[in-house]
């Protein structure tokens, strides 16, 4: 058994967060309820589309890694999502984004 919070707490914590702070926040795909992976699309308005994605350890500790997939992170997460039905994705459009998924993500 886990302490962690379920992806759809985590989830809805992430996207009430950044909503009240002013930004704009959404699913763009819903996985499992209980343990799917989580990727962040975070926009970025000098470059291309970053993706952020929920690692857990062997040790059970969480991290996010950062990337800019090659051949664009629409085509990444949805490749992704072919082989992992329980993928949820979210895309944030505020400054600092980083900030508010690392927050949110890792804190739980």
């Amino acid at each position: 058994m886990t302490a962690r919070l379920p992806t759809h707490l985590t989830i809805g914590v992430l996207l009430r967060r950044v909503n009240d702070a002013g930004g704009i926040a959404m699913v763009r795909a819903k996985g499992d309820p209980q343990g799917g992976a989580i990727l962040v699309l975070i926009e970025d308005r000098s470059g291309p589309v970053r993706v952020l994605e929920r690692t857990i350890g062997m040790d059970g500790a969480i991290s996010l890694t950062d990337s800019v997939p090659s051949d664009g992170a629409e085509s990444y997460w949805r490749r992704r999502r072919m082989n992992d039905p329980d993928l949820w994705v979210v895309e944030l459009d505020i400054p600092e984004a980083e900030r508010f998924a690392a927050e949110t993500i890792l804190s739980n």
